[in-house]
């Protein structure tokens, strides 16, 4: 399929950019969500570097999930004359902040009447069975 370069130039920008890509297997979908190009034109193009071994594909409940390998960050550092420092954002280490953890404080959690032996324990009947209640023997 004969896909525009300026179209392809911005598929192959985003999925450089998250290091993956999802797309709905609906071919008749006007513009993909995240990239403003019709969706069977993202669909060709990744199939054609499926083919070549630049992304991984997995596929579940209609929707496609292209991930990119390290032939593909390659390709496409040189189809778009990016640098080295340059990597897609699967392969970033997320920052974490180190924020307050939260600590325990003695004497919080416990109460006073709950556990084993707070309480006076109560017999029951068993619902009228067995006693001669509701429908049973009155012991006539």
């Amino acid at each position: 399929m004969l896909i525009p370069k300026k179209n392809r130039v911005q598929i192959y920008e985003y999925l450089f950019k998250e290091g993956c890509l999802v797309a709905k297997d609906d071919k008749t979908q006007n513009k993909h969500p995240n990239i403003d190009v019709p969706n069977l034109e993202v669909i060709k193009a990744l199939e054609s570097l499926t083919s070549r071994g630049y992304v991984r594909v997995q596929f579940a409940w209609r929707h496609f999930y292209w991930y990119l390998t390290n032939e593909g960050i390659q390709y496409l550092r040189d189809f778009l004359h990016l640098p080295a420092e340059i990597v897609p954002s699967t392969l970033k280490r997320a920052t974490r902040t180190e924020a307050p953890k939260p600590r325990f404080k003695a004497g919080t959690d416990k109460k006073a009447e709950v556990g084993a032996g707070s309480q006076d324990l109560e017999f029951r009947g068993g619902y009228g069975r067995g006693r001669g209640g509701f429908g049973g023997s009155s012991g006539q």
